[in-house]
C-alpha cells in the first residue's frame, strides 16, 4: 500500500515527470482497460503457450540426460566439460540465431526457453543422482535390481527432491525467456505489447503489461512451490514446514 501511495504521490512532486512514471492512479486505469481488451487475452495465451510448450519440453529433456548421465559414472565424467562449457552461455546470445532459423515465429520463442529451463532441471538432477546413497545402491544390485528397478526403486525417490527445485526455477526463467523473445524479436505475446506501448508512446499501458507480467510470475512460482509441497508431502523438508 505504501508503494501505492508513493508512485501516486511522486509524479506530483516534481520529482519525477508523469511522461515517464505516471501516478498509480493512471496506471490503474490503464490496468483496466488493458484488461478490457481482448488482444491482452490473446497475448497472454500466446506467452502461457511458449512458455507451457517449453517449460514441458525442457522438463522431460532435462529428467531424462539427467537420468542416463548421472547412473553412468564413465558418462557423466565424459560430458562434465561440455555441459560446463554450454550452460553458462545466456540464452539471450542466441537470439540472432533464433531469429535466423525460425523469424518471429513460436519455434523461436521455445529455442530461447527450452535452452534455459533445461540448464535448471538438468543441473538439479544431476544433483539428485550424485546424492544417491551407494550403500542402498549396492543393497539394490545384491537384490539383482536392473537397471530400471535402480532407477525406480533409489535413484529417483533420492533426486525427485532436486527435479522439483529444478521444475520450479525451469518454470520462472522460462517465463522470463518468452516475455523475453516477445519484447525483442517480436514474437507474440504479452512481451510484443510491452514493446508496442512502449513505441507508440503509452507509457501507462506500459507500468500496466509489466505489472501484468511480474503478477504472472509470483502466481507461477506459487502454484510450482504448491505442486513441490503436493509431490514431496512424504519428504522431512515439507514435514517440517508444515
Amino acid at each position: 500500500m505504501g508503494l501505492v501511495v508513493l508512485l501516486q504521490v511522486l509524479p506530483h512532486t516534481g520529482a519525477v515527470s508523469a511522461d515517464y512514471l505516471p501516478p498509480a492512479s493512471e496506471m490503474g486505469r490503464a490496468l483496466w482497460q488493458v484488461l478490457a481488451e481482448g488482444a491482452f487475452w490473446t497475448a497472454l495465451g500466446d506467452t502461457l503457450t511458449g512458455w507451457g510448450i517449453g517449460l514441458a519440453i525442457a522438463v522431460v529433456a532435462g529428467v531424462t540426460a539427467g537420468i542416463v548421465i548421472g547412473s553412468v559414472p564413465l558418462l557423466r565424467a565424459a560430458t562434465a566439460s561440455t555441459i560446463e562449457f554450454l550452460r553458462p552461455i545466456p540464452s539471450v546470445a542466441l537470439i540472432p540465431v533464433a531469429v535466423l532459423l525460425y523469424g518471429t515465429d513460436l519455434r523461436s520463442k521455445l529455442l530461447l526457453v527450452v535452452y534455459a529451463s533445461f540448464w535448471q532441471v538438468l543441473v538439479q538432477v544431476l544433483a539428485g543422482m550424485q546424492d544417491v546413497d551407494p550403500v542402498a545402491d549396492d543393497t539394490a544390485r545384491s537384490y539383482q535390481l536392473g537397471t530400471w528397478g535402480r532407477v525406480r526403486h533409489v535413484m529417483w525417490p533420492t533426486a525427485l527432491p532436486y527435479v522439483m527445485t529444478g521444475v520450479r526455477l525451469a518454470a520462472t526463467v522460462a517465463l522470463v525467456l518468452a516475455i523475453t523473445a516477445e519484447l525483442v524479436i517480436g514474437s507474440p505475446g504479452l512481451g510484443n505489447q510491452i514493446a508496442v506501448a512502449q513505441t507508440s508512446g503509452a507509457v501507462p499501458d506500459v507500468y500496466a503489461l509489466v505489472l501484468v507480467t511480474g503478477l504472472l510470475g509470483i502466481a507461477i512460482n506459487l502454484v510450482a512451490r504448491a505442486v513441490e509441497r503436493r509431490a514431496l508431502h512424504w519428504h522431512q523438508s515439507i514435514r517440517r514446514e508444515g
